[in-house]
């Protein structure tokens, strides 16, 4: 796995959980506005590679079973990747659609998981911490 994965699914979290994170840490506010203007595009490609690695998870199938805790944390980066992407990705991913019916089902899919974005940020950041450790500190 990469560490580009990681750190995009780190910043990922932090600007789906922007709101939670400045509630407690309002010096946080001055370098998250410095992301904000490129959340649409790191949403959108966070999205993509989402998606790309769990076609990749389910590839790996067999290798995941034989080592369940990186194929767990693998899962999960993956899912994570690809609904913070979502979330933050949804303006940039409407001007490629076209589609009125793909437009509403990601509206809907968006305003399905709103009330939990700060908590799916906050996984984010946490599986993103939890992967480095794993892969770079534990699995030496």
């Amino acid at each position: 796995m990469d560490i580009v994965t990681f750190a995009a699914l780190f910043v990922l979290g932090v600007v789906c959980a922007s709101n939670l994170i400045i509630a407690r840490k309002p010096d946080a506010q001055r370098l998250i506005a410095k992301v904000a203007p490129y959340q649409g595009w790191i949403g959108a490609l966070g999205a993509v590679w989402g998606a790309w690695w769990l076609i990749n998870w389910f590839l790996h199938l067999g290798l995941m079973m034989k080592v369940p805790i990186i194929g767990i944390t693998w899962l999960a980066d993956s899912l994570l990747l690809l609904g913070l992407g979502i979330l933050c990705g949804i303006g940039v991913f409407k001007v490629f659609i076209k589609s009125a019916t793909a437009t509403e089902k990601l509206d809907q899919a968006v305003t399905r998981m709103a009330p939990v974005q700060g908590f799916l940020g906050l996984a984010g950041i946490a599986v993103a911490v939890w992967t480095i450790l794993d892969l770079y500190v534990f699995h030496i």
